[in-house]
């Protein structure tokens, strides 16, 4: 290696173009933009990767089909039998709120699901939304207690009254 070689390919002190600074600049003018057109002016944001000029998107064109529940889905926190029974003592009433003042849980606190994973040892009072077969079993053989927690009302689909029909 030689003198020559040791900075070659090194552009550390290389100045930012500045563009739009006068003839004498060599980015003056037109300030690298071209002449005239959608870009040139200032504030133009560039077109995205779905653009396609005048026609129609391609989203656009596709035909939209079918449904996602996506927008209607609760979130649901799920939680074994067996953190119940470590994080509670006996005799001790579990709900999802003090499941969340225990850090137990962590999450929008919406509907508890509990599953049946794990021992339960301590005569617990669980209240939650849904109860698996199986932790409901292991609960209750331990001397505890399930109490359900009813959903929401299903809406009412028709609230228009039927029309009477004309007298003649």
């Amino acid at each position: 290696m030689d003198l020559k070689a040791v900075h070659q390919g090194v552009t550390r002190l290389k100045r930012k173009k500045r563009v739009g600074r006068g003839p004498g600049s060599g980015h003056g003018k037109t300030g690298t933009r071209g002449s005239k057109g959608q870009y040139a002016s200032a504030g133009a944001e560039m077109f995205g990767p779905f653009f396609v000029g005048g026609q129609t998107p391609l989203y656009r064109r596709s035909p939209k089909r079918g449904f996602s529940r996506g927008a209607h889905a609760t979130p649901h926190l799920e939680i074994n039998v067996g953190d119940i029974d470590a994080n509670f003592d006996s005799g001790a009433n579990v709900t999802l709120a003090d499941l969340k003042g225990k850090n137990v849980l962590k999450g929008i606190p919406t509907v508890l699901r509990v599953l049946g994973h794990g021992d339960v040892k301590k005569a617990l009072t669980v209240h939650a939304h849904h109860f698996t077969a199986s932790a409901k079993d292991k609960i209750e053989k331990a001397g505890g207690k399930v109490h359900l927690i009813p959903g929401p009302k299903k809406p009412v689909r028709n609230k228009m009254k039927p029309r009477k029909p004309k007298e003649a």
